[in-house]
């Protein structure tokens, strides 16, 4: 006889019960009408509420990271490489090379795929074209040259110009709507100083105070015509050589910057347990920190990531599965200083040069004392470590190229004028954001670029 108020397992432990649940689950796990009806009826409790709420966004957002069926993901890499087969990709995916999930019981793949082999496996790039096997296709000769020159020189300063641009897809694009816009700018910052905006379209934007935490310029418009949103902006980005590896730190240590911030910088129990055991027989809180970054960048492979809202965790994730992209390394070296009570933060926005490159990336910042708050770039020191170049390696523990544009200073905080729904990134801004009156604008809904104009080096 069933009984809910029994201490026999076998009295209240329903298996028809169990599976009627677990099979209700299932059939409804991408239901976004449910969602919306139990949203509706104001059901459980507001932190219930609100979890339904990002949920439902997920639910919306994860397969357009996953838009390949297999004979398209076939296709898409033959556009790439010609060559490549369709026993190939299954190769690769039981090899687990490819990422991929189930939609509807149909196995599609990852959108940037291709790319993650060509990053991870250079012969994917020279079948595409991309790269030669014997050529600086990862830019490391450039970043030792600007190694040398900033240990000869103590440090590097440069004039930088760049230009970023929005522009909604005629597709997606309804004449008459509102439209909010926010492209990044340069913060004020340790290294960058006399921040102008050169140009902008159309004139009006609204630029966020310098010190902003994640600074933008914003557009509101009712917008007739499709016409893009664009900002040039120069800045002079100063960075002094830091030898962080022979230091003696202070006997005393400051412990700002050492809390949690969900729901990706938590102290799980494996990031305290890997905290303890990274952290055995070390002296000092820069001690700590090295073995924290030689963990990530001898140990994580560089993979392309899905959009992070829809990732779970992200420290306890990479630790765990040794894959990420800048931005996760990053959060993982960050999260592990911070369990350690070692101050450690979010930094990123751009690497912008030489000339015509300029892409997206993260970092971390790590303060120790006296030498205060130096940068820690995990996907450069990585990528220097797989190439043997351990000199390279250690530099990127204490210091960057100077082609930086710092935007962000921190995740998760909110514009100058805040977006009213979804933002496509909710935890940083580097390409852009769009929204109507109604709805935020998904990153396939409108075109991105950004490009370095100008890298003229100055004086230090």
């Amino acid at each position: 006889m069933y009984n809910p108020k029994s201490l026999k397992a076998e009295e209240f432990i329903s298996d028809e019960e169990i599976r009627e649940t677990l099979a209700y689950a299932d059939a409804n796990k991408e239901n976004v009408a449910l969602i919306d009806q139990i949203l509706a009826e104001g059901k459980g409790s507001e932190g219930f509420r609100a979890c339904l709420n990002v949920q439902r966004e997920q639910i919306v957002r994860l397969p357009l990271d996953y838009p390949f069926t297999f004979d398209e993901a076939v296709a898409f890499a033959q556009r790439q490489a010609p060559d490549f087969t369709a026993d190939e990709l299954r190769a690769l995916e039981e090899a687990g090379r490819i990422d991929w999930i189930y939609i509807n019981g149909v196995p599609h793949y990852f959108n940037r795929f291709f790319e993650n082999l060509c990053e991870v496996d250079k012969t994917y790039a020279v079948r595409a074209g991309l790269a030669d096997m014997n050529g600086d296709n990862d830019g490391i000769e450039y970043r030792l040259e600007r190694m040398s020159v900033m240990k000869e020189r103590g440090g590097y300063s440069q004039r930088l110009r760049i230009k970023a641009r929005v522009r909604i897809k005629d597709e997606a694009f309804r004449p008459g709507e509102r439209v909010m816009v926010h492209l990044p700018l340069p913060a004020a910052c340790e290294e960058q100083s006399d921040i102008r905006i050169e140009r902008m379209f159309p004139e009006n934007g609204a630029a966020d105070a310098e010190n902003a935490p994640q600074r933008t310029v914003c557009w509101q418009e009712t917008m007739t015509e499709n016409h893009p949103f664009e900002v040039e902006y120069s800045y002079t980005y100063t960075g002094r050589y830091v030898d962080a590896w022979n230091a003696v730190p202070d006997a005393q240590q400051p412990d700002f910057f050492t809390e949690e911030i969900p729901p990706h910088i938590m102290f799980t129990p494996y990031i305290r347990d890997l905290v303890k055991v990274l952290s055995e027989g070390a002296e000092n809180n820069l001690e700590k920190a090295q073995r924290f970054y030689k963990f990530v960048t001898e140990n994580v492979k560089y993979s392309f990531s899905r959009a992070y809202f829809g990732l779970e965790s992200i420290a306890d994730s990479c630790a765990r599965n040794l894959v990420g992209d800048c931005g996760i390394q990053a959060t993982l070296f960050i999260t592990l200083c911070r369990c350690a009570g070692i101050p450690a933060r979010w930094e990123s926005g751009l690497a912008a040069g030489p000339v015509g490159n300029c892409g997206a990336h993260d970092w971390a910042k790590v303060y120790i004392a006296p030498l205060g708050w130096f940068p820690v770039d995990l996907s450069r020191g990585g990528t220097a470590f797989a190439r043997g170049k351990e000199e390279l390696q250690k530099f990127y523990f204490g210091n960057l190229e100077c082609d930086r544009m710092v935007a962000n200073r921190t995740v998760q905080a909110d514009f100058g004028i805040p977006k009213q729904h979804w933002r496509a990134d909710p935890y940083d801004n580097q390409v852009g954001e769009i929204e109507t009156a109604e709805r935020a604008l998904d990153y396939s809904e409108y075109d991105r670029s950004k490009e370095t104009l100008a890298d003229d080096e100055l004086p230090l």
